[in-house]
């Protein structure tokens, strides 16, 4: 389905369980009120066989994603570049509000068995957050997921399809899209993002 096909879609829980949630939801407005949140835990989709963390490294574009409140400009790309720790270095950058603004975190891989599930941090306060990647051929196209689980009554997730330029054709978004929904992810609010007039 394409992304301007997706029509926004919720379905609440029963009543004790809408009422308890929606407490939640209130103490964490904040944090969820520019994401994207669901009823329940989080899916758990597959990730990439055989992830190599050093083909991924380098710059990629970001071509459509699920609200963000740290990204709601234009141009947006992240760049990762391997520190001498063996943790990387996570260069995120967007244009906002008439400037290139940065921000920098950090990406560790908590399991070596699964290299593709990797945990991303832009503060030392706060803890790293999943950023799973589901597939990628490390040259075109990569489709990343995150989600956190707030009590197991419902989740944040994040998703993004990135790409090697700052645009690809209309079929591989598609397919990244597919893909995802597949996996039991929820795409109704994915937007595809502005790469219009970008410098490089």
């Amino acid at each position: 389905m394409p992304v301007e096909g997706i029509f926004c879609g919720f379905s609440a829980g029963s009543p004790p369980e809408a009422a308890i949630s929606a407490v939640f939801l209130l103490l964490l407005l904040p944090l969820v009120s520019a994401q994207t949140y669901h009823w329940g835990p989080c899916p758990t989709p597959k990730v990439q066989p055989r992830f190599s963390l050093q083909q991924y490294l380098g710059r990629w574009y970001e071509i459509a994603k699920l609200p963000a409140s740290f990204a709601r400009g234009k141009c947006i790309e992240a760049n990762y570049a391997l520190r001498k720790d063996g943790t990387v270095r996570v260069l995120n950058s967007q244009f906002y509000k008439d400037k290139v603004r940065y921000s920098e975190g950090t990406a560790v891989t908590p399991d070596p068995r699964e290299p593709a599930k990797l945990g991303v941090s832009f503060s030392y306060f706060t803890p790293y957050s999943p950023y799973w990647v589901l597939t990628t051929d490390y040259t075109g196209v990569a489709v990343v997921y995150s989600c956190t689980d707030i009590l197991r009554l419902f989740h944040v997730d994040y998703a993004w399809i990135l790409a090697r330029s700052r645009f690809l054709p209309a079929e591989t978004v598609n397919y990244a899209v597919e893909l995802m929904m597949n996996e039991g992810i929820d795409l109704a609010k994915m937007k595809l993002s502005d790469q219009s007039g970008c410098k490089d």
